[in-house]
């Protein structure tokens, strides 16, 4: 059974990126929206933003890279990263941004996978950068020096800077990107690198409609429930912090699009760090953040938050993992702000269903279908389930993906003729809600039951003493078992042990649910920037550990 949005359907333009951000008929603010969160002078307004996106629009032209190419980015974030996104991006070439703290090896990967042309690398990443482009075989004068200095820098281990490469601002005035009118859906804008679950990391391929598709989906919803609603010039200041990574489409979606779209100021974080972050929130009055659940976590469990003045708060939206009821509630309750969650993943751009904006909820979950798209659940034996009954969700809408890059069996298997992704991900829909069960490929089977480590974990992190959690499944002899990994707040280590935790649960799940796989106390649960835990690295762990139990015996 097929299932629609509720809501009425959108109209997606058909054009370029940048003639979607910077309409030919409407005058570029010089507000500034890109702010340096540590020295808030140093800023970008979409008229600066514009001029820089024409000069390096006609610096690739002159460069020889030619369009549908990948201009590679490595870098923490600053303000000159949304620049470069929307440059490469309207420029018809390709951005794919790697994560900055990349060994040489996954560089490399990178590299050679996406075939790039050109790579914007910060000055503190040269070193590995030289050495990956080397092995991937891109010649030194294609990579660049890539800060967020407005006067270039000069050279380091002979890369010069990016401002070296692009035109001058009277050959960025010259400089005209294609409207792209009829090719909007086929041409790549982005490749996104999606972690998996298993095999090496798949590039996405996300066009440029994808993308304007998944800002007037992600708009729409947002603005649902609230008094602007219908006037949405009358939107109220908002405040923005930016440290997601841009890298990552979470971030991108946000800072890079949508700021600029809704005229909002956003401070970007180089780096997060807990205590900054707080007082970015205290100093500039931040009112809403789009976070993932570790974030949450910290708000709630660490001694620093109490230090700070995080009145401005009014609003949360949460994504990338699933966050739990208790920890929503709790959190909404303490600071007095709402909580919406929201579904996605990088094959639909970045998401494809939201709590309404101006909803209360309580029940945790992720809310209703964009416009445009349409679901449906699908059980272990292929067919479509009803309300109340976990399956798979398939997506299908506008802001679904191409496919994934020079990976023809990884795009047959995840996309249908029919247009339909498996996701991978198990929900529960009652009515027009659905609510996130876990990843069909990370339950646990226990006795033919199925177990999801996210229930788990939710339930960990309800103990005052537990400040982070994570859950997989070890094979114990003929059957696996729940195994949890514990990293304990500093107030309670060396006094709460694996068997108490362990007792502690048994009151709080099923039988078939117990921790029977064991209780490890970790200094650290493995996530990636986006706040996903890094199950394969659990995973890893739980066979290694239980290989040298079992030579033990």
């Amino acid at each position: 059974m097929n299932y629609k949005s509720i809501y009425p359907h959108l109209n997606i333009p058909k054009t370029n990126l940048l003639s979607y951000l910077y309409p030919p008929n409407q005058t570029v603010s010089d507000r500034p929206i890109w702010i340096d969160a540590a020295n808030p002078s140093h800023a970008l307004s979409p008229r600066q933003m514009l001029t820089w996106v024409r000069r390096l629009g006609f610096g690739l032209d002159r460069l020889g890279v030619a369009p549908g190419k990948v201009v590679m980015v490595c870098t923490p974030n600053h303000i000159f990263v949304p620049m470069a996104y929307q440059g490469i991006v309207g420029a018809a070439r390709i951005f794919s941004g790697a994560n900055p703290t990349s060994t040489v090896s996954e560089l490399e990967y990178q590299l050679r996978n996406t075939e790039a042309a050109a790579l914007l690398v910060h000055p503190t990443l040269v070193e590995t950068a030289v050495d990956a482009a080397r092995r991937a075989g891109l010649p030194k004068d294609r990579i660049f020096l890539f800060s967020d200095n407005v006067e270039p820098i000069p050279p380091v281990n002979g890369i010069v800077d990016w401002k070296d490469m692009i035109g001058t601002e009277e050959e960025g005035n010259s400089w005209r990107w294609d409207e792209m009118v009829t090719t909007s859906t086929t041409t790549i804008a982005t490749i996104n690198y999606s972690s998996g679950t298993t095999g090496l990391p798949k590039g996405v391929c996300v066009s440029h409609r994808n993308l304007i598709a998944n800002v007037e989906q992600t708009i729409f919803m947002r603005d649902l429930e609230t008094p602007h609603a219908l006037v949405p010039a009358a939107r109220p200041e908002e405040r923005w912090i930016g440290f997601l990574p841009l890298y990552h489409a979470y971030g991108q979606l946000f800072a890079c699009m949508m700021a600029p779209k809704l005229n909002f100021p956003i401070y970007i974080m180089r780096h997060f760090v807990y205590e900054d972050f707080l007082a970015t929130i205290q100093a500039h009055r931040i009112t809403h953040l789009q976070v993932a659940p570790p974030i949450l976590i910290m708000l709630d469990k660490r001694p620093e938050t109490p230090k700070y003045n995080l009145t401005s708060l009014q609003h949360i939206i949460c994504g990338a993992a699933p966050l739990s009821q208790d920890l929503q509630n709790a959190i909404q309750r303490r600071f007095g702000v709402r909580i919406v969650q929201g579904w996605g993943m990088t094959e639909v751009t970045c998401g494809a269903m939201h709590v309404p904006g101006g909803a209360h909820d309580e029940t945790g979950s992720v809310g209703l279908l964009d416009p445009n798209c349409e679901t449906k659940l699908v059980g272990e034996d292929g067919r479509p389930v009803g309300e109340n009954t976990p399956g798979e969700i398939y997506v299908r809408g506008p802001n679904v993906c191409l496919g994934y890059w020079r990976n023809e069996p990884a795009t047959q298997e995840a996309l249908d003729a029919d247009g339909w992704l498996r996701t991978g991900d198990v929900m529960v829909r009652r009515g027009d809600w659905f609510w996130v069960v876990d990843r069909k490929k990370e339950l646990i089977k226990v006795n033919g039951l199925q177990v999801a480590p996210a229930e788990l974990e939710a339930a960990l992190l309800e103990h005052e003493g537990i400040a982070d959690a994570g859950v997989v499944g070890v094979q114990m002899g003929e059957e696996e078992r729940p195994r949890a990994y514990v990293l304990l707040q500093e107030t309670h280590r060396g006094r709460l042990s694996p068997e108490e935790i362990q007792a502690y649960m048994r009151a709080r799940v099923a039988k078939h649910k117990q921790l029977a796989g064991g209780v490890k106390i970790v200094d650290e649960i493995p996530r990636l920037a986006s706040g996903k835990i890094q199950r394969k690295v659990l995973k890893e762990w739980a066979r290694r550990e239980a290989s040298e139990m079992k030579s033990k015996l």
